[in-house]
């Protein structure tokens, strides 16, 4: 929690005001007994009416006035809470978008989506409970305490042992639920997580008819969520019996006391409903202490977990001006001895790999599922860093690019299609923010889109719905590709966002992109031998190790993965290979 005080900085006067007003609430509540008491001793027992109503009309304004001090701290309270919450949200939302692949991979996503919404609302929700109540119940407690040595000191003596035991018992209770609160929070995150997943995968379940086995699955993970919420609430439900019972048992011992000295003569009968008053104002505060200790458990532990998330600093770092100027005469990429092992991965996913591409070539990409087509190119755009070698771009080390760089440089278009809410041009501008509309329709022609655009309401107005949900998947790839093409990249991957198309619309795709003006570096990871088989090189990748390099002449004589790949799709071809006619 400490961690996060920094983000109410610029709320510092909000959290004093707040506070320090919930203080004057709590002077004015401590004065109402002694009026009552006034009011019994010398209004009711001289039978003085006039006196009654005096006091009675000061009750009225002491009411009012810690009434507009209740409001004006409320609102401090709520301007602090909410505004810390903002910066909070804010701060970690940032924070996320410089987490490397490496790093969303290992949180996930669930969680993020649960610390950014229900977390950081926890911790809202307890900075603001926290600055009208945490102060104001110790306020009551210690200032009952106080009135009542001013009243009568063997009295009070009963307040000084009930004070410190109930503060030992919350202290006791709160110890044992935080880590539990977080528990639960992590259980949150498991529901959260298959609520997503059945959701997003809602179709395919159906299709496979796996709604009975989903329910079993979610049902198990929210029994547990209930279960753990259940056994924190039992022990966080101790705070209410356990003060009930220690007061009342202080308030009988008080009553007895007071009622002896009003037999001696030490002390009037107003003096005892003071006391009995200030015992009860501690009984409804420590109440409010009581709910207030589980809220702030709660606020503590995803405090505790939305800090954990900006703790964690990213392992790719980007120089902030380029170390050196690009070499127009070396080549495009070159992989010189690359490995790369995804995090908390037992195996490599590649294994020593070496080439070079250069500017202007299209390069094939291909293997079985599993054998590190998408990892290679994702090394490409540094989404990841090599575990050894080193990848270059016109001659420099990708690492000493800026991400500027890598971003103007490189323009990929990833196996999902991910289109956002808004209309057509609006996520063509991803690519260029600045591009006109003869340049997206440029870049539509050849993703071969143009024709699903203007067969839309509003052509590139046409609003999308999230992930392009009222559009096919051959017209969501078909638009991501524009979108990459309105940057007009000097390198374009293609990571087997073609495999939604037909072959006729594919084709036409391939041969648009040939005829690209200027040299574009075009890289198409692909399952089909016919998507890749014009390239100028074709790598072949087996279990994550390069198997063959070359054009497909030339890998179907010297590479026999690449073989066994085109035979399994053109099986009719193995006999004339046989023969030695091809």
């Amino acid at each position: 929690m400490k961690k996060l005080w920094v983000y109410l900085k610029e709320y510092k006067t909000e959290s004093i005001l707040a506070p320090l007003f919930k203080l004057l609430e709590v002077v004015f509540d401590l004065l109402v007994p002694v009026v009552v008491a006034k009011i019994i001793d010398i209004g009711i027992v001289n039978n003085d009416h006039g006196y009654i109503v005096k006091m009675f009309l000061v009750l009225i304004l002491m009411a009012a006035v810690g009434l507009s001090c209740s409001f004006t701290a409320q609102y401090f309270a709520a301007r602090a809470s909410v505004g810390c919450a903002t910066n909070l949200r804010q701060a970690v939302f940032d924070h996320i978008q410089g987490f490397s692949f490496t790093e969303l991979d290992t949180i996930g996503t669930d969680t993020l989506i649960t610390r950014m919404t229900d977390d950081i609302n926890q911790v809202q929700n307890g900075i603001n409970m926290g600055l009208r109540l945490l102060l104001r119940s110790p306020f009551i407690v210690i200032g009952s305490m106080i009135m009542a040595f001013t009243i009568n000191f063997k009295c009070a003596l009963v307040f000084v042992v009930a004070i410190p035991l109930l503060f030992v018992g919350v202290i006791f209770i709160m110890l044992v639920s935080i880590p539990l609160f977080k528990k639960v929070q992590a259980a949150l995150d498991r529901v959260t997580g298959l609520t997503r997943e059945n959701l997003t995968g809602v179709r395919v379940i159906r299709a496979f008819c796996r709604e009975e086995e989903s329910v079993n699955e979610f049902e198990k993970s929210n029994t547990e969520l209930t279960r753990l919420n259940e056994f924190v609430g039992r022990i966080s439900a101790l705070l209410n019996p356990f003060t009930y019972v220690l007061i009342n048992i202080a308030t009988v011992i008080l009553i007895a006391r007071a009622g002896l000295q009003v037999n001696l003569g030490t002390m009037h009968q107003g003096q005892v409903v003071a006391l009995y008053n200030y015992m009860a104002q501690m009984i409804v505060e420590l109440i409010k202490l009581a709910s207030l200790i589980i809220t702030l458990n709660k606020a503590m532990a995803c405090a505790d977990r939305v800090a954990g998330v900006l703790d964690i600093r990213t392992t790719m770092h980007y120089p902030e001006t380029p170390s050196a100027k690009a070499d127009p005469s070396a080549n495009e990429v070159e992989f010189d001895k690359v490995s790369f092992t995804y995090a908390g991965a037992g195996a490599s996913s590649l294994s020593d790999i070496s080439f070079s591409v250069k500017k202007g070539q299209t390069v094939g990409i291909i293997g079985g599922t599993g054998c590190g087509k998408s990892t290679l190119v994702s090394l490409i755009s540094r989404f990841y860093d090599v575990t050894c070698g080193t990848v270059k771009l016109n001659g420099r080390n990708v690492k000493e690019l800026t991400n500027q760089e890598i971003h103007d440089k490189v323009g990929i278009v990833q196996q999902r299609s991910v289109l956002f809410k808004g209309s057509i041009r609006d996520n063509m501008k991803w690519g260029n923010e600045n591009a006109s509309d003869s340049e997206i329709w440029d870049a539509l022609k050849v993703a071969q889109a143009k024709e699903v655009v203007e067969g839309k309401d509003g052509q590139l107005d046409f609003m999308l719905e999230q992930n392009g949900k009222n559009l096919s998947g051959g017209q969501r790839q078909r638009l991501t590709i524009a979108r990459a093409l309105v940057k007009k990249p000097e390198i374009l991957i293609l990571d087997d966002s073609l495999s939604a198309l037909d072959f006729a619309t594919d084709a036409a795709l391939r041969k648009a992109l040939a005829g690209l003006e200027g040299e574009t570096t075009t890289f198409l990871v692909s399952q089909r031998v016919a998507g890749i088989r014009q390239a100028d090189k074709i790598l072949v990748l087996d279990n994550g190790e390069l198997a063959g390099s070359g054009t497909h002449d030339e890998l179907m004589k010297s590479c026999e993965v690449y073989r066994e790949i085109y035979f399994s799709q053109f099986p009719e071809d193995r006999a004339k290979y046989e023969r030695g006619e091809m």
